[in-house]
């Protein structure tokens, strides 16, 4: 019998890419700093700083690599899924940052293989049994095709958490995601 597919997204999920993104933001345009409350939607463009690009907010070399792991329990709560289940990671990139999203998954996640490692930005096209993922835009769509959901909260998808279950730490979620695939 075939473990059940946990596709996991990378960036907001189980690293903190917005955050840095503004930080590098901040300091080269000081006299329009951002905050993380302020990206209400995955279109920055109308409040980033005039001369920023989402070349230079996301396109910073090195980037992806120096991510800040979600929390204290990521990486194990992940480890334990994947006694249990397919485990993949699933994350919209553009091709330049690819080399450094692996980087960073075999510096903090080693134990992920890399037929494990998908990118992707119209993930609903994989095939998976559930998605861990923070855009609203991925996970309505696996919602809509049949898929269970887990939303990590933050700012952009505030206007639909209603409609999904949320979890805001890594602490227990191998445990959900077992309840909610029994």
């Amino acid at each position: 019998m075939s473990k059940k597919i946990v596709a996991i997204d990378m960036d907001d999920t189980i690293c903190h890419l917005i955050p840095k993104a503004i930080h590098y933001h901040n300091l080269l345009y000081p006299d329009l700093p951002l905050t993380m409350e302020q990206i209400v939607s995955f279109d920055l463009s109308g409040i980033w700083h005039p001369s920023c690009s989402e070349n230079i907010f996301f396109g910073r070399p090195g980037l992806f690599e120096e991510l800040e792991i979600f929390d204290e329990y990521t990486v194990e709560e992940i480890r334990r899924m994947t006694a249990d289940f397919d485990v993949i990671i699933v994350t919209a990139a553009r091709p330049a940052s690819v080399p450094e999203k692996w980087n960073w998954l075999q510096k903090h996640l080693p134990f992920i293989p890399f037929e494990n490692f998908f990118v992707a930005k119209r993930k609903y096209l994989l095939d998976f049994d559930l998605l861990i993922d923070d855009g609203p835009h991925n996970l309505i769509a696996a919602k809509q095709a049949g898929k269970h959901t887990i939303m990590i909260p933050r700012p952009w998808n505030a206007q639909v958490q209603e409609d999904f279950i949320l979890k805001d730490s890594w602490d227990g979620m191998t445990e959900l995601v077992r309840t909610i695939l029994a």
